[in-house]
């Protein structure tokens, strides 16, 4: 397994080859031992044209089957190089830029970084439960209603809706790992079975006025801050942790995506989210952290649907 590489320069040096690329993904993904992603515990032969063969169901395979690299026909060196790119840069980058740097069409580079967005919101990504503090807040993704033609203005909008906006609601452990899901609405019942999923029980909580949070305290030692009246920290108490991320996230989908839609906005929050979670760890740990964790197909029909 390559140990270390910093740069694009550093990358290709240590993947030259597609037989390259597939050895480190053998590596990290099998440890040295093929598996069959037919039958787990089944006896694996490798067969001469560099695929295994399933003795109990006779199927061949390599270790791109049941992964997001399934049946690509784009080589593993420009998927590693799309990676590298797309969790190396704190803001991600378009498809219209990825298919400059990587020589592939724009319609192929926005299907590499959606089947990337799926690998980074991968069940083993999901950050543990938060504790001691921890900061929640909920914000708005979408358009301001002030900048659009009037013709295109949704009546009722403006402030806190999500008639024309999409609804996120975040929690940032003190020093720690941010949790972030997109949700129907901020409503108690909405949001308060989330924050009891994903903050431990007796933890110092610190929110906003917003009403949706007035029974916290009946689980945890509940504080606020009151925005409305200019507060913004009272001693330990803010929430200025968790809204830095949003200011990160937003300005990534302003300045690098300019537009998500409520279909994909999860892919594009887990996005920004594991990369803050992994914003103490190297460039290469990461890359090697998201390709352990690729199981999964998206396929271009169900990533497309209306469903």
């Amino acid at each position: 397994m390559v140990s270390e590489f910093k740069s694009i320069f550093d990358l290709v040096k240590a993947f030259p080859t597609e037989e390259s690329c597939i050895k480190q993904l053998e590596d990290i993904i099998w440890n040295g031992t093929p598996v069959s992603p037919f039958k787990s515990d089944s006896v694996v032969y490798k067969l001469s044209n560099g695929q295994y063969k399933c003795k109990d169901t006779n199927k061949k395979f390599n270790v791109k089957v049941g992964t997001i690299f399934e049946n690509t026909k784009i080589p593993l060196q420009k998927w590693f190089m799309a990676l590298f790119l797309f969790s190396s840069h704190k803001k991600g980058i378009s498809s219209h830029q990825l298919a400059k740097d990587i020589n592939v069409t724009q319609k192929s580079a926005w299907f590499m970084l959606h089947r990337l967005r799926y690998a980074f919101d991968h069940p083993n990504f999901r950050a543990a439960m938060l504790e001691d503090e921890v900061e929640v807040d909920e914000t708005y993704i979408g358009g301001k209603e002030k900048n659009k033609h009037r013709s295109k203005k949704t009546e009722g909008s403006q402030g806190r809706s999500t008639k024309s906006k999409a609804a996120v609601l975040g929690m940032k452990q003190r020093n720690g790992d941010v949790y972030a899901e997109v949700v129907t609405d901020t409503k108690a019942k909405t949001i308060v079975p989330i924050i009891h999923a994903n903050i431990e029980k007796g933890s110092n909580v610190y929110t906003d006025e917003w009403g949706a949070y007035n029974n916290l305290n009946k689980v945890y030692i509940h504080d606020r801050v009151y925005h409305a009246a200019n507060q913004y920290v009272n001693g330990q108490v803010s929430t200025n942790g968790i809204e830095n991320f949003w200011s990160h996230l937003k300005r990534g989908i302003d300045g690098i995506y300019h537009w998500a839609s409520t279909k994909h906005l999860q892919q594009y929050v887990s996005e920004f989210t594991l990369r803050y979670n992994t914003r103490k760890s190297s460039t290469c740990d990461r890359f090697n952290l998201v390709l352990a964790n690729i199981d999964g197909r998206l396929t271009y029909k169900s990533l497309i649907s209306n469903d």
